[in-house]
């Protein structure tokens, strides 16, 4: 009777937890609604300010464009503002599984998730504003004659704006992994070779044909990595002195 009580038990537990995660989706979905309904009303003015960045005309081939791109931007500003707000709910979520400690810890990743994801857009954005699209347009030369579609351009520019942004999360997820013990900053050194070079193969894919381009970009992605070596080492600096704080007490 006691273990059938137990299963009972355990799956109300389950149930409990399914609910609450269901509820703080559904308060994540509709801030990012309301993002999106508010990004909406001013993707006009959003629009006029990445038009500002290009010296030629953006055409559209089909009435639905328009709306398409107004979708586009005002879909890419509500996940932005929504990140934090996804972030903070999971954290709601697991807190009551959570140390002391750890809730402080996990806590303060919120702000930097954000930081780091908006600084990526902005990164991004300038890379390909200021090199990768120069570089693109000077292979023309007056071969052909241009003609661009808003659809195509920010298709893109989202293509190679985006992969920056995730890229840029690296730090906060260095931090997270050292501090659940899979990877150590002495690891991470170790790894330092191989990981340049899939940065740099990453930074190939999302540029030019271009050594110059190529080179431009993979050297923010190394000073990347080696912050997040520093961040890692932060972390487990901390989790060594309280492990020695703990056994002190002990």
């Amino acid at each position: 009777m006691s273990q059938k009580a137990n299963l009972i038990d355990e799956e109300m537990n389950i149930m409990a937890h399914l609910s609450e995660l269901r509820s703080r989706l559904i308060k994540t979905a509709v801030f990012f609604i309301l993002s999106f309904i508010i990004s909406f009303i001013f993707a006009k003015d959003i629009y006029k300010f990445f038009e500002n960045d290009i010296d030629f005309v953006l055409n559209i081939t089909s009435p639905g464009d328009t709306i398409w791109i107004f979708l586009t931007i005002s879909g890419l500003m509500a996940i932005a503002a929504t990140i934090p707000v996804l972030c903070y709910q999971l954290w709601s979520f697991a807190k009551p599984g959570l140390k002391r400690s750890e809730k402080k810890v996990y806590l303060s990743y919120i702000p930097a998730v954000f930081l780091l994801f908006v600084l990526g857009l902005i990164f991004g954005y300038f890379m390909f504003i200021e090199l990768i699209l120069p570089f693109l347009l000077s292979l023309n030369d007056g071969l052909f004659h241009e003609l661009f579609t808003v659809d195509k351009y920010f298709r893109f520019m989202l293509r190679a704006v985006l992969p920056f942004a995730i890229i840029f999360e690296i730090p906060v997820i260095a931090m997270f992994l050292t501090s659940i013990g899979i990877i150590t900053p002495k690891s991470m050194r170790k790894m330092r070779k191989y990981a340049y070079f899939v940065l740099l193969v990453v930074g190939a894919f999302m540029t030019p044909p271009d050594i110059v381009l190529q080179i431009s970009v993979a050297i923010p992605l190394f000073l990347l990595y080696e912050i997040s070596i520093y961040a890692s080492t932060f972390v487990y600096r901390k989790k060594l002195r309280k492990h020695r704080e703990f056994m002190e007490e002990t």
